[in-house]
């Protein structure tokens, strides 16, 4: 029986061409992130994810609230950690890659539709990049712990309102500022140029995770500055959905995650 339009295979509907090298990568301009993130907007619209994004960010809020409850060790933390979930925004919009990816072939629309990531051929690949992410994200947390104890010692943080002082008014605050965000946007570069487009592709093709990020460096070279604006807009729009209480991020990271398959169609040729 042939297949409907509504029908879903992960195997058939997976591109199972050979790709054994780097593809063709388009060049891009500036005013084409503008229609991705169009495009973006128009997938959340269609499906809107907020719910979903809800339902995983509120409780790591909950633990965060339930630790500083319980002493203000982790307070040096809740900056990085916040910052972080940049690092792990790639993993964290797998299933919305895959409606943007059903919408495009006029598939059906389900939540239910958001797992069958877990049945693509190349979920190995997927899986090793998302360990690798995870992985920086821990190193990231560790190296600004350890910032933090070099340049503060050991000195015991006796409420939020001190730290905050003690950062924003003290020439070692500054340093710490200073020199945090310069690790930040390091940690931030290495995991934008492997994983801007690696995860789409991953689930648009059966390739192991290795040529995914090659793929993904490749654009970020052929296309550095509209990437390097892309990167921005990612930064900067986490960073207002993060306040109050990182309700924005509720709408901006499902918006951004459905703009990101948009990016991968338009940067990486058929």
């Amino acid at each position: 029986m042939p297949k409907t339009a509504t029908q879903y295979d992960p195997v058939v509907d997976l591109d199972r061409t050979a790709v054994k090298s780097i593809p063709k990568i388009n060049k891009i301009t500036v005013e084409d992130l503008m229609d991705v993130i169009a495009r973006g907007l128009n997938d959340f619209k269609q499906k809107p994810s907020h719910i979903l994004l809800l339902a995983i960010i509120y409780p790591i809020i909950g633990l965060l609230a339930a630790r500083m409850a319980a002493g203000y060790d982790i307070i040096p933390l809740i900056f990085p950690i916040v910052s972080g979930f940049a690092l792990l925004g790639p993993i964290a919009a797998l299933g919305l890659y895959e409606l943007s990816r059903r919408r495009e072939k006029d598939m059906s629309l389900a939540w239910r539709h958001v797992f069958n990531i877990c049945h693509s051929p190349a979920i190995g690949s997927i899986s090793a990049l998302g360990i690798l992410l995870t992985v920086i994200f821990l190193v990231w947390l560790v190296t600004a712990l350890m910032l933090f104890k070099t340049i503060f010692g050991t000195a015991e943080i006796t409420s939020i309102g001190a730290f905050i002082s003690q950062v924003l008014t003290t020439s070692a605050g500054w340093n710490l500022i200073l020199i945090g965000c310069g690790v930040g946007f390091v940690f931030a570069v290495v995991v934008l140029s492997i994983s801007v487009i690696s995860f789409p592709m991953l689930l648009d093709k059966d390739i192991s995770a290795a040529l995914a990020v090659q793929t993904s460096v490749k654009v970020v070279m052929t296309n550095p500055v509209p990437i390097a604006v892309w990167g921005t807009i990612v930064a900067g729009s986490m960073l207002v959905g993060s306040i109050p209480f990182f309700v924005g991020l509720c709408v901006v990271m499902p918006v951004l995650g459905h703009s990101t398959w948009h990016l991968y169609r338009k940067v990486v040729a058929e």
